[in-house]
Order: structure tokens, then sequence, then C-alpha cells
């Protein structure tokens, strides 16, 4: 009972902080002119250090990364409640019912489901709730639902392996390369032809080509990429440590023999 109570105290602590750092006197100036809207990067970029923090397994950067998205939450909260639109209490609740509505083997029937059959049964009430009504392109309108809410390239994935599922799908994957070829051709003419709107779009058919590949090989572009990312930066670390820093006096030619000492160098330590 005692560490509920301490939960429920921290908590009524920090919104009681946000709320000072919200007053219109004696609060913060850039937390004061803070609305919905321009607090959207910042729950983007928090919500992606909560995931990097997991992906690595970093316990104590996910605690704190978890506390920088709690806060962005707070924030909208009081920005919400300031204008009386609603209240901490009218979130949880709301959570609260949609979880026992969605779980009706754990809360009504006690019924023992498979973890496909519990993601099956979320689906369905999840549609039974917001139903697509006088609509002559409902599986459409589902996908602009689903995808709002994710990532360019995690709705790639989404609407690639629906339309594939109704049979809108390639014969082999070789078709799906020949299409990675073509769409890559089509972005090089674009760069060509000095028309960078067209070629931005170019570059969005290739990326959602590729997406295509990924799920033909049952692969997380996701991950993969992240992979990648953290791959670059740990071999960009030993070519800046290598040069002291020291960018503006090197060639190309001289930084890829950095590049390539740097890959050696980053394997030689895996190895060990």
């Amino acid at each position: 009972m005692k560490k509920k109570s301490l939960k429920v105290k921290s908590l009524k602590k920090l919104i009681k902080t946000v709320h000072l750092l919200r007053d219109p006197k004696d609060g913060c100036p850039w937390d004061q002119v803070q609305t919905h809207r321009s607090l959207i990067p910042y729950l983007i970029e928090e919500t992606h250090e909560v995931i990097d923090a997991i992906r690595y397994g970093k316990d104590k950067e996910l605690k704190e990364e978890l506390g920088d998205l709690l806060l962005q939450i707070i924030l909208h909260v009081q920005i919400a409640e300031e204008s009386k639109k609603f209240n901490l209490n009218d979130i949880a609740k709301n959570i609260q019912k949609k979880l026992i509505r969605r779980h009706p083997h754990v809360f009504k029937n006690h019924q023992k489901l498979t973890v496909d059959e519990v993601k099956q049964k979320w689906e369905e009430i999840k549609e039974m709730e917001n139903p697509i009504t006088n609509s002559n392109t409902p599986i459409t309108d589902k996908l602009q639902k689903k995808v709002r809410s994710q990532s360019s390239l995690d709705g790639a994935m989404t609407i690639s392996r629906q339309v594939a599922s109704l049979g809108f799908e390639w014969n082999k994957l070789e078709d799906v390369f020949k299409k990675v070829n073509e769409e890559l051709e089509e972005l090089v003419d674009a760069i060509e032809q000095g028309n960078l709107l067209e070629a931005e779009k170019e570059m969005g058919d290739l990326i959602f080509t590729l997406v295509n590949v990924s799920r033909w090989l049952e692969i997380n572009t996701e991950e993969g990429l992240a992979e990648t990312n953290k791959k670059f930066l740990n071999r960009f670390a030993e070519v800046e440590k290598s040069i002291d820093g020291n960018f503006a006096d090197k060639t190309v030619d001289q930084l890829n023999i950095y590049w390539e000492a740097a890959k050696k160098t980053i394997a030689l330590k895996e190895s060990d």
C-alpha cells in the first residue's frame, strides 16, 4: 500500500511541476508558449529515444527516456486542461474502458486464446467501435486510418501486406527486384533532368518497392535501417578519432582510406 501511494505522490509532484512551468505569470517562457502542435517534434524525438534505449538494452537510459516521454504526455494534458477540454482522469478512464472492452477473454468470458487470436479479436472489436459505413472503398479507408499513426516506412509495410493478402502481388521475388531497378532508373532520370520535385516522388517509389522486398523476405526494414545507422556512426567515430576531427584538410580519397581502416578496426574488436 505504501508503494502505491508513493507512485501516486510522485506523479502528483510531476503534474504540479508542469503546472508551475506553464503558469502565465511565474512560469518558464518556453513552456508557456507551447501548444499541442509545437510539441509534436519533441514527442516524436522522445519516442524514438525510448525505442533506442529498448533496442540496445540500456535500462538506465530507458528509465530516463520514459521520464522524458511522460513529461511530454503531462504537458499535453496540462495544455488541454487549461482550455477545459480534458484532464488526466479523463485519459485514464478512457484507456481503462478501452482495455477492458478489447480484452473480453480476460474481463468477460475468460477464454484461453493464442497471441494471434488475441490480435485478431482486438482488430475485430476495434473495427466494430469505429465502423466504416457508406463507402465504396472500405479497405482503402481502413488503411488510411491505420497508417496515419505510423511512420512512412511502417505505413508502407502495412499497405504492402494488406494489398498482398488480397492478391495484389508480384508472382515472384525476381519481379519485385525488376521493379526496384525500374524505380531506380526513374529516380536517376529525374535527377539528371534537374527535376528535384519529381526526384523526391521517385525516391518514395523506390523506397516503397524496397519495403516490398523486405516483406517478401520477412525481414524488418526499420530494424535493419536502425542497425545500419548504428554501424555507420561507429565507423565514423573511428574516422573522427583517427584524424582528430580535422575533416577540412582531408580529401575524399584520404577519408575513404580512414573509413576502410575503421571497418577493419571494428571488425577486429567484434571478433575478440
